[in-house]
This record gives structure tokens, C-alpha cells and sequence, in this order.
């Protein structure tokens, strides 16, 4: 599938636009957020924004470009932080729609399962090595880096359906939520849906059931511009398939060759050759 937008990117260039995108202004030392409230920059006027939450928790939970979080609440917080770069970005008038992946067919789960299997026995692999560099570094005589505390090695396989972090991750978001329905202007006039991992099905397809029922309403109104936020290449097949006149994918650019944590000491550099 990324093979697939790399060719459509390259043969259609003028479907893909660089989105402008607000930053907070700090004035006398205070960080004053985005008036979501205002008119979008893009020059575009959206009315439902959905998440396929699991491309948002992966990268703010175990993150390949920066030192990972070092508890849950930190996590917790860059979730909700990135769900407000997307609000200020999109800034949506009517609906807001949060999909988290929940039990798949059984298919899906044994492609999972072998996933899953091979990426502990990945990190595993990775610790002995880890482990080895250290021996071969207090041999040379060099100074070794202290051991990372145990939240740092968090394991993403529990980032799935039925788990304890996926409960408490529920609860955070039902509390994100209700906060910003209570205290952000620009979330006042809107429905805000979060469909969490005990709704069976991946959450792009979620989405996709939500907006064939909106569809099929009498009252459906064929202008609804509709956004949706996820990295997978085949929600450019489901948009399609939606046969919405005015459907919009947002993506993180993407960007080769990114520094990536040192496995040793955590930082974004080398520190052993």
C-alpha cells in the first residue's frame, strides 16, 4: 500500500496539499493555544473530522524519532496533544469521531498473533545485543551508560483489544473529552463519538459503517465535508468508496532518514561505534 500512494502521489501531484497548520503563540512567557474557533487557514470549511485512533497511539506511546514517554500519564498527555493539533488543524463544525481498533476477524487476529510473536521476539533480540555493546564497552574501558528503568522498555503488544492499558486508555479519553466539551469554545457546538476497543471491528472500518449509515439518513446532507486523519494507504480505497463528493485524508508528511534513539543511552544520537 505505500507503494500505492507513492505512485498516485507521483501521477496525480495536485491531490496532495500541504495543510497550514497554526502554532500557539507565547506572549510574556504564556503559551496562548489556536482559537480553533476562527476560520480554518486552509481556506476550507470541514464538518467531520474521525481518528483512527490506533495510528495516534502507537506513535505517542513507543515513538522511533524521540525518547519514549517515560510513564503512562506521559502518554496519556501526547495522545491528548495530538488529538489537539488535529482539532486545530481540521478544526471541525458539527462532529468529531474517535475509532479505536477493537477485536478483528479471525483472520486479522492470526495475522496479528504472528505479528505480535515476532515483534517480543525482536525485542528480546534487541535487548541481548543491547546488553553485548555494554560488556564490549566496559572491556575497552569506555563509560556505559546507566540501565533505562523498566517503564522505558514498554511493550506495544499490549496496545490491543481486552487489555488493562486499553481499559484505563478508554477512561483517559472519555475524561479528555468531557473536559474539552466543558472548557474549549470550538468544541461546544459539536458531537463527539468515541468508539472505543470494545466495539468489535478495525477503526477505519468503523468509520466507514458510521458514514454509509449517515448516508443512508433522509436528512443527509450531500455537501458534508468530511476528514479523515490516518497513514494507511487503504483509506484512500474506503474514501473513495464512500462516494462522498468532499472527502479529505490528512497524514503526517513523511520524512526518510529520521534520527532515531540511540537503544543504549536514549537519545536522538550515537553514542557507540
Amino acid at each position: 500500500m505505500p507503494a500505492f500512494f507513492r505512485w498516485l502521489s507521483r501521477k496525480y501531484p495536485s491531490i496532495v496539499v500541504h495543510c497550514v497548520e497554526e502554532k500557539p503563540k507565547i506572549i510574556d512567557g504564556v503559551t496562548v493555544p489556536v482559537d480553533a474557533t476562527s476560520p480554518n487557514p486552509n481556506d476550507v470549511e470541514f464538518d467531520n473530522l474521525y481518528l483512527d485512533m490506533n495510528g495516534i497511539i502507537h506513535p505517542c506511546c513507543h515513538p522511533e524519532d524521540k525518547p519514549a514517554p517515560s510513564n503512562e500519564d506521559e502518554m496519556m498527555v501526547d495522545i491528548f496533544a495530538y488529538i489537539d493539533r488535529l482539532f486545530a488543524i481540521i478544526r471541525p463544525r458539527r462532529l468529531l469521531y474517535m475509532a479505536i481498533d477493537g477485536v478483528a476477524p479471525r483472520a486479522k487476529m492470526n495475522q496479528q498473533r504472528s505479528r505480535r510473536f515476532r515483534a517480543s521476539k525482536e525485542s528480546m533480540e534487541k535487548r541481548e545485543e543491547v546488553e553485548k555493546i555494554k560488556d564490549e564497552m566496559r572491556s575497552r574501558g569506555l563509560e556505559v551508560p546507566p540501565d533505562k528503568p523498566d517503564h522505558a522498555h514498554f511493550d506495544s503488544n499490549c496496545i490491543t483489544p481486552g487489555t488493562e492499558f486499553m481499559f484505563r486508555l478508554a477512561d483517559c479519553l472519555r475524561y479528555y473529552i468531557y473536559h474539552r466539551l466543558n472548557t474549549d469554545p470550538a468544541w461546544a457546538g459539536i458531537t463527539v463519538i468515541l468508539s472505543d476497543a470494545n466495539v468489535p471491528g478495525e477503526g477505519e472500518h468503523k468509520i466507514m459503517d458510521y458514514i454509509r449509515r449517515q448516508r443512508a439518513q433522509p436528512d443527509h446532507d450531500t455537501n458534508t465535508r468530511h476528514c479523515l486523519c490516518g497513514a494507511d494507504a487503504d483509506l484512500i480505497m474506503l474514501g473513495l468508496a464512500t462516494h462522498e463528493p468532499n472527502f479529505t485524508i490528512i497524514r503526517e508528511e513523511f520524512v526518510p532518514n529520521k534520527p532515531k534513539p540511540c537503544e543504549i543511552c536514549g537519545q536522538v544520537s550515537a553514542c557507540y561505534q
